[in-house]
């Protein structure tokens, strides 16, 4: 099930509201367009500035329009155990398929800590759960070993990889059984990470661009690297465009350039500067994304 490409989704906003048909439509385009699933409230959807009861009514409106056509992956991470539990068992109760789980930030856990951080939220809710490991925005890794040692530990399926080191990356496909997915957390590693072993990515640049990274995930796992180098070379621009600045503010534009979404966003983040804006215009309409 955790395989493939799945869209970290834009939360739209409206006038400081959630736009609830934004984002039902935003689902829909996904589906159309073959994605393999879609990631509400993570960071590109501006989980740390949704409020609880904001944050449960994304949730619910992904898995209502997926419908059960494609599996929802639901953000319930927090540096806060008991309510990363209370998150997912919301998750859970709202039909989510699984569950992407930040490691905590801030508190800067021992490896000790964070390993009985997860294994808590498994015991606790039974939901299949997908580690997320970003030491850039929390200070803290997640070794090889710990996440071998989570994966042993029922319910927990997966890992976000975004340490941006392709030879920890190896290290933990090589520790960790064959069954769970090890899944790129950066659009412009996701050929290498396939390359030695991973299963597929949480990607940002699908939200523009579905089909594209759908073409690159499924030549490379085929074997037909030649035809993935290819697709990954073309879309170089676009993932460079995409992190010109702090995600998610470029691809909320992008999205907001395609016409689907508002580019409202929540401070502190910023509106994208102009030139910026009209960067990612170009090599949209080059790759003919407009």
């Amino acid at each position: 099930m955790f395989e493939g490409v799945f869209t970290a989704l834009v939360t739209p906003f409206r006038d400081g509201e959630i736009d609830a048909p934004a984002l039902h439509a935003l689902v829909d385009h996904q589906i159309d367009a073959g994605i393999d699933g879609v990631v509400p409230c993570g960071s590109t959807g501006e989980s740390a500035t949704l409020s609880h009861a904001e944050h449960r009514r994304v949730v619910e409106i992904a898995v209502e329009a997926a419908g059960g056509r494609i599996p929802v992956v639901a953000g319930t991470g927090s540096n806060n155990t008991r309510e990363a539990i209370e998150l997912t068992l919301h998750a859970k109760e709202a039909g989510a398929d699984g569950a992407l789980l930040i490691s905590p930030y801030y508190n800067k856990p021992t490896q000790e800590g964070i390993f009985a951080h997860f294994e808590a939220v498994a015991r606790e809710t039974g939901l299949p759960l997908v580690v997320y490991n970003i030491p850039g925005r929390t200070a803290s890794n997640i070794a090889p070993g710990t996440l071998a040692r989570l994966a042993d530990v029922d319910s927990i399926v997966g890992v976000k990889e975004a340490c941006g080191d392709l030879d920890q990356i190896a290290h933990v496909v090589a520790a960790c059984r064959d069954d769970f997915a090890v899944l790129s957390g950066d659009d412009a590693l996701t050929l290498p990470l396939l390359a030695i072993g991973g299963k597929g990515v949480i990607s940002v640049s699908s939200n523009v661009a579905p089909r594209e990274m759908l073409e690159l995930v499924r030549e490379a796992r085929a074997g037909r690297f030649d035809r993935a180098l290819g697709v990954h070379q073309r879309l170089l621009p676009l993932f460079d465009a995409l992190f010109c600045e702090t995600n998610p503010i470029p691809v909320k534009a992008a999205v907001a350039l395609q016409g689907r979404c508002g580019d409202e966003i929540r401070l502190p983040l910023t509106p994208i500067s102009d030139g910026n804006r009209e960067r990612l215009r170009v090599v949209m309409k080059e790759l003919e994304l407009l």
